[in-house]
C-alpha cells in the first residue's frame, strides 16, 4: 500500500513540475522579450528588473541575450551605484563573465571575456580585494590565452599600468617590462593597422575629388575615427610610463646581456631593433649588432632600413639611400610600406633636402591617406622656407597660407590630430598677410606662384 501511495504521490510531483515548467517558460520567454526591448533601446534601468527575473527563475543557458544585454546593464547600474550597491553589481559583473564561459564559450569571444573580468578586478579592487599582482596576472592570462579578441583601450592601459606598479615595486625584472611593453604595443599597432585600413576606404586621396558618402559610411567612418583617436591617446599614456624607466642608458645594457642568449631569435632582434631605434639609441655597438644579426638571419624592409642608417652614420649617402628604396621596395603592405616611407622621408627633412622629403611624405599619404602627420611635416617644411621662397615680403608671407592649408588637412584625415592641427593652423594664419594688407596691396583673390622647391600656387583670399 505504501509503494502504491509512494508512486502515487511521485507521478503527482512530476505532473505538477511539468505543468510549473510550461508557466515558467511563457514567464521566462515575457521577461526575455521585455528587457531585451529595452537594452536594445539603452533603457538599461528598466531592462534590469525583468533581466533579474529571467535570471532567477530560468535556466542560465536559456538565452545567450542574458549574457550579451546583461553586461551592458550591470555596467550602466555600476556608474551611478554607491557604497553596498556598487560592490553587488561588480561582484555580479564578474559572476556573470563566468557564467558566459561556461554556458556559451562558443559564443564568447574568451580572451575579451577574461580581459573585462580582470578590468573589472582593477576597476573595483577594494570590493574583491585582490593584489595587484593577482590583477595583473588576471590579465596576462587574458592576453595570452586569447590577445586577438581584446580590443578595449582602457583594459591594455592598466594592464600596462598595473605591470608598472609591479617593476617598480622590484616584483617584476626589466626583461618582463620590455618583454610586455613590446607585445602590448604590437597589440595595439595591430588594432591601429586593421582600423585605418577600415578607416582608408572612406578618406579621400591626395589629388582626388572630395568622396561622397551615405549616412551609414560617416557612421562607419566616425567610429574608426574615434577608436583611433582612443589608440593614440593609450598609446601616448604607455609611451610615456615606459620612456620614464626605460632609455639608452638601461635598454642598451640589457639588450647587450641577453643578446648571445637571443641572437638566434627573430621575433626578439626584430624588437630590440625598433626598440633601439625609437629610443634614438643607434649610436650603440648592440644597435649595430642586432641589425647585422636580423640581416644576416632574416632581412626585411626594416632591417634594410637600419642598415641604411648605418650607412648614413658612417658618412655614406649614397649606399644609405640605396637601402632606404630597398627597404620600400620590400614592403607590400600598405600600411606597412607607409610608415618606413614616412621614415625615409625625416631622413631627407633632417638633411634640409625638402622637395625629396616631401615626395616621400606623399607617397606615404597614397599608401596610408589616414597618416596626417605627413602634412605637418610638409606644412613645417613650407613654414621654415617662407624667407626664402617668395620674391616679395608679401609672397614670402603668402606661403603660411600653404602651410595652413596642410595642416587643416592633418586635422580632417587625422582627428587625433585635430586639437594640434588647429593649434597650427592659427599660428600659420597669423604670420601670412593680414586682411588691411590684402586690402592695401590690391591682391585680393590672385594667384601667386611660390618658388624654389616648393613649385606650388596659393590664391590670397578675397577680401572686400
Amino acid at each position: 500500500m505504501k509503494s502504491k501511495l509512494s508512486v502515487l504521490l511521485l507521478v503527482f510531483a512530476l505532473a505538477f513540475n511539468v505543468g510549473f515548467s510550461q508557466d515558467n517558460s511563457e514567464d521566462c520567454n515575457t521577461n526575455l522579450q521585455i528587457f531585451a526591448d529595452y537594452a536594445k533601446g539603452k533603457k538599461y534601468d528598466d531592462a534590469y528588473g525583468p533581466w533579474m527575473d529571467l535570471k532567477a527563475n530560468c535556466a542560465p543557458n536559456y538565452n545567450y541575450a542574458i549574457y550579451a544585454y546583461g553586461a551592458k546593464i550591470l555596467k550602466h547600474k555600476l556608474k551611478t551605484a554607491e557604497g553596498e550597491d556598487k560592490a553587488k553589481y561588480a561582484k555580479d559583473l564578474v559572476a556573470l563573465y563566468d557564467d558566459q564561459l561556461k554556458y556559451y564559450p562558443e559564443k564568447s569571444k574568451v580572451g575579451m571575456i577574461l580581459f573585462e573580468k580582470a578590468y573589472t578586478f582593477y576597476d573595483y579592487k577594494e570590493v574583491f580585494k585582490k593584489t595587484d599582482l593577482e590583477i595583473y596576472e588576471a590579465f596576462d592570462a587574458a592576453f595570452e590565452k586569447d590577445a586577438k579578441t581584446i580590443a578595449s583601450t582602457k583594459g591594455i592601459y592598466a594592464y600596462f599600468n598595473t605591470l608598472i606598479k609591479l617593476y617598480d615595486n622590484k616584483e617584476k625584472k626589466s626583461e618582463v617590462l620590455l618583454d610586455k611593453y613590446e607585445e602590448v604595443c604590437e597589440k595595439i599597432e595591430a588594432l591601429e593597422k586593421d582600423f585605418t585600413q577600415k578607416l582608408n576606404k572612406y578618406q579621400t586621396k591626395e589629388g582626388e575629388e572630395e568622396k561622397v558618402l551615405s549616412s551609414k559610411d560617416k557612421s562607419y567612418k566616425k567610429y574608426y575615427e574615434s577608436s583611433l583617436k582612443g589608440y593614440a591617446q593609450i598609446t601616448k599614456g604607455i609611451n610615456k610610463k615606459f620612456t620614464e624607466r626605460a632609455n639608452c642608458e638601461n635598454l642598451v645594457p640589457l639588450y647587450e646581456r641577453n643578446f648571445e642568449e637571443n641572437k638566434n631569435n627573430e621575433i626578439w632582434l626584430q624588437r630590440a631593433m625598433n626598440r633601439l631605434y625609437s629610443k634614438e639609441c643607434t649610436d650603440s655597438k648592440i644597435f649595430v649588432s642586432i641589425v647585422e644579426q636580423k640581416n644576416e638571419l632574416a632581412p626585411n624592409a626594416d632591417t634594410a632600413y637600419y642598415v641604411g642608417i648605418l650607412k648614413d652614420k658612417a658618412g655614406k649617402s649614397n649606399e644609405a639611400i640605396e637601402y632606404y628604396k630597398q627597404a620600400i621596395e620590400l614592403e607590400s603592405d600598405s600600411y606597412e610600406k607607409a610608415k618606413i616611407l614616412y621614415k625615409v622621408a625625416g631622413k631627407f627633412k633632417d638633411k634640409g633636402s625638402y622637395s625629396s622629403a616631401r615626395s616621400y611624405y606623399r607617397q606615404a599619404l597614397a599608401a596610408n591617406p589616414s597618416m596626417g602627420k605627413c602634412y605637418l611635416k610638409i606644412a613645417a617644411m613650407y613654414a621654415k622656407s617662407a624667407n626664402n621662397c617668395g620674391e616679395s615680403a608679401f609672397n614670402k608671407r603668402a606661403v603660411y597660407w600653404l602651410a595652413e592649408s596642410e595642416v587643416l588637412k592633418a586635422g580632417k584625415v587625422d582627428k587625433s590630430l585635430a586639437s594640434q592641427a588647429s593649434k597650427y593652423a592659427k599660428s600659420y594664419g597669423g604670420k601670412a598677410p593680414t586682411k588691411s594688407e590684402i586690402f592695401s596691396s590690391g591682391r585680393s583673390g590672385e594667384v601667386i606662384k611660390i618658388g624654389c622647391w616648393i613649385g606650388s600656387s596659393v590664391t590670397v583670399p578675397s577680401v572686400k
